[in-house]
């Protein structure tokens, strides 16, 4: 397992109070620029997000605003982004529910000075710079391993949840998953991608179907952050524990139960708040005229050096959260 974002957590005190709204600002009394961050929804790995981005302003002196649609609608999300442009913030981050639809109002940003972070969507157009946490080859990869790890290599089906078929970061790590999957694990059979997995509800009813209709399921791979809780559920209601392999990106807080009851194997992701903070990081140096600086051997304190491809700064740190750690995570 790497470290980097657990360490990271501690040594900077990233916290999340227990409250379910976001805040919606953080003072600084001679800040000189406003960043509005904006999730997806409003979800435990969201309201950890608005956690990163408000320490984030605070700790590069900046007033910190966040908002986001009460579930993941990219319409909503559009309306939300706009409105901030409209208000005149100083810079956005954004965690984009469909990168196509988004670009538009990031034009409209950009022209009016706004800088443009982005976060899960590589390559985002019309964005001064995306952050990933991950690898996103590397990440889909260690899915499909540790899929077949936790199954033994046992032969037989799987399928993957993805927020959406729009989502960048979600297909990238299935697609990679896959491939890892035909080149290396031939044992094991694709079934489909399911655009579920921002939706606990969907994902559980799609875990029922799947369970029903390939009796050979080996496992689950989730992208979104409530597939996997979604999963867990439809496995403690046909009383399957430890019968297929679950793994999920979502966070240690969520997952606990189901992890140490065995309805759910892993959780894959990285801190969210860390991201955010990075973002951050990255929105301030754009407004102080300092993009020139962001090139190969560039370091974000804390965070190391990114590898830099076009506008997308790569930070490969993923936390794997299993049995043996989950109580030692807090978020």
């Amino acid at each position: 397992m790497k470290k980097g974002l657990l360490v990271s957590a501690v040594a900077f005190g990233i916290c999340m109070c227990a409250a379910t709204a976001f805040p919606t600002a953080a003072s600084a009394a001679d800040a000189q620029y406003t960043i509005a961050g904006v999730g997806k929804d409003r979800t435990p790995w969201f309201i950890r997000h608005s956690a990163g981005v408000m320490q984030g302003a605070k700790e590069n002196n900046m007033k910190g605003v966040y908002s986001a649609a009460p579930t993941a609608d990219e319409a909503q999300q559009v309306r939300i982004i706009e409105d901030f442009i409209a208000k005149g913030v100083n810079a956005l981050l954004v965690v984009p529910n469909n990168a196509k639809s988004l670009e538009p109002s990031f034009k409209k940003a950009q022209e009016k000075g706004i800088a443009v972070v982005t976060q899960e969507s590589p390559d985002q157009v019309n964005a001064d710079y995306d952050v990933e946490m991950l690898d996103n080859t590397k990440f889909g990869e260690l899915m499909m391993d540790e899929l077949v790890k936790y199954s033994k290599g046992k032969a037989g089906s799987y399928a993957i949840y993805v927020g959406s078929l729009t989502v960048p970061a979600h297909n990238k790590w299935a697609d990679a998953a896959i491939a890892k999957q035909k080149a290396k694990y031939p044992q094991l059979k694709f079934i489909n991608k399911y655009p579920v997995s921002e939706d606990r509800n969907a994902s559980r009813q799609t875990a029922l179907d799947l369970l029903k209709t390939y009796p050979d399921l080996v496992g689950i791979i989730c992208m979104g952050s409530e597939g996997a809780p979604g999963v867990a559920k439809a496995l403690k209601e046909k009383k399957l524990k430890n019968k297929i392999v679950v793994l999920g990106v979502t966070t240690p807080n969520v997952g606990r139960k189901d992890i140490k009851a065995g309805y759910m194997t892993e959780g894959l992701l990285w801190d969210p708040a860390q991201a955010a903070r990075v973002q951050a990081y990255i929105a301030k140096m754009v407004l102080d005229g300092k993009k020139d600086q962001i090139k190969p051997g560039f370091e974000v304190p804390g965070f190391g050096k990114p590898e830099i491809k076009g506008n997308t700064l790569i930070f490969d740190q993923p936390l794997q959260v299993t049995i043996d750690n989950v109580d030692k995570l807090d978020f």
